[in-house]
């Protein structure tokens, strides 16, 4: 054999030959160092967005600074009639409204600046206490629509019929958890099968909530048929941004981090895009504002949130068995543990990497829908779920659906529970702790295989 055979035999490639299988896995697959790097941009962005997580802060519509909010309970439903003071920094009033049948008042404001607002007390139905102040003072930034809380209470989750606070914050915790792991399934799919940590996920849940509001609202289409065709939405546009950005990404050689850059801006476009084609208000589905709580002993839930739990059960259990018995369920799996033995082996990759692109963003719509019954529907809703489904995608293992479920579930209940011991406005907080801590314990998560660095 010629020295020139010999060193192309030692750098594994011939003219006109392929690229062996264990160079196409180093270009194709995420290697260990890259999954640790992943994790802490994870991590660096969940710490970052906390402010994004204020409940009270979202955009306005265009014509200037507003503050808003909506007085309800779990027991009472919306409450009607009471009366809303707006003053400046000066003391001076602004405007007085009152809350409508929704329990909903917004006031337009001469412009940025702090202002506070007070609610009149002796309107509030009996059984209805403040929790706390009847007034709040907040900073409103220019073009900003400033959503204001004030606590309210109707006994429903310290006294009376059994209720226990811990008891209603565990279940609104699996619900809220179950909502976060029905969206974050395809978001780790999508890097278990391609590598891609996906930052425009959070879009795909809020185009969902938002196609479903117009499709109910505007065409007067029930919720139900809505929601079905919201997710075929979803799933269109899953199926869309496969074939026209990743695949040809991907064809290029385009490098991990490359695309986690590209996916960044992606969220950036398709987030303000919404906003300018849906506006900064923060609207329900028609029929579904407010509702009152039902009484189910140790604790209460509406009719909504109970058919959101039902809703997702079902659906999670439909996934399961889908990636344990159908066909393209198991090429998924076996795509995600090593996509190159399972090219080798027959199955068309590409194929399947778009199913699973239209079957996160189908999940991700219906996560949305779900998420809107609950916090009413808003344009930026999906990037402040986002990095909660970091967190549990992360803290269940990287590129599994069942690490997903578990993470999910993990971090919906334990941002619930902290506000046992921290304040409400903080609690997402304790979803960062729980990141860090598990990534200092167990790197790979908690279904995640251990990964060689180096």
């Amino acid at each position: 054999m010629t020295h020139a055979g010999n060193r192309a035999r030692r750098h594994g490639r011939r003219a006109g030959s392929t690229w062996s299988p264990q160079r196409l896995r180093r270009r194709g697959r995420p290697t260990g160092r890259s999954r640790v790097l992943v994790q802490l941009l994870l991590v660096l962005t969940f710490g970052l967005g906390l402010a994004a997580f204020s409940p009270g802060i979202a955009s306005a519509e265009a014509g200037g600074e507003q503050v808003a909010g909506t007085l309800q309970t779990s027991r009472s439903g919306p409450i009607e009639g009471v009366e809303v003071l707006v003053e400046d920094a000066g003391g001076t009033r602004v405007d007085e409204v009152e809350t409508d049948e929704d329990g909903r008042w917004s006031v337009d404001l001469p412009g940025p600046g702090q202002y506070t607002v007070t609610i009149d007390a002796d309107d509030l139905p009996d059984g209805v206490e403040l929790a706390g102040e009847d007034n709040r003072t907040v900073t409103v930034d220019e073009g900003r629509r400033q959503a204001v809380i004030i606590g309210l209470e109707d006994g429903s989750r310290n006294s009376g019929g059994g209720n226990i606070q811990a008891v209603q914050l565990l279940v609104d915790g699996i619900r809220f958890g179950l909502l976060i792991a029905m969206a974050a399934i395809g978001l780790s799919l999508i890097f278990g099968t391609t590598g891609l940590t996906n930052f425009a996920h959070g879009e795909l849940v809020t185009i969902g909530a938002v196609a479903a509001w117009y499709i109910n609202v505007s065409g007067g289409v029930d919720l139900i048929v809505a929601t079905v065709l919201a997710m075929v939405v979803g799933a269109a546009v899953g199926a869309l941004n496969e074939l026209g950005l990743w695949r040809p990404l991907r064809r290029r050689g385009t490098g991990l981090i490359a695309a986690l850059v590209v996916s960044i801006g992606l969220s950036l476009l398709l987030r303000y895009l919404i906003q300018i084609v849906y506006g900064g208000r923060s609207s329900p589905y028609q029929g579904y504002q407010g509702g009152r709580a039902v009484d189910y002993g140790p604790f209460t839930m509406t009719n909504a949130d109970l058919a959101s739990v039902v809703i997702s059960v079902v659906v999670l259990v439909l996934v399961a068995l889908m990636l344990q018995r159908t066909k393209i369920g198991k090429a998924m799996r076996a795509v995600s543990d090593n996509r190159d033995l399972a090219a080798s082996s027959g199955i068309d990759v590409n194929r399947v990497i778009l199913v699973v692109w239209m079957m996160g963003g189908a999940l991700a719509a219906l996560g949305g829908v779900l998420l809107g019954l609950s916090d009413q529907v808003q344009w930026d809703m999906g990037f402040r779920l986002l990095l909660l489904m970091f967190a549990g995608v992360t803290l269940g293992g990287l590129g599994t659906a069942y690490g997903a479920l578990v993470g999910g579930l993990i971090v919906g209940v334990f941002v619930q529970m902290s506000t046992l011991v921290i304040p409400n406005d903080v609690k997402y907080v304790g979803g960062l702790l729980l990141l860090i801590v598990i990534l200092v314990i167990r790197p790979q998560g908690i279904l995640g295989s251990r990964q060689r660095i180096g």
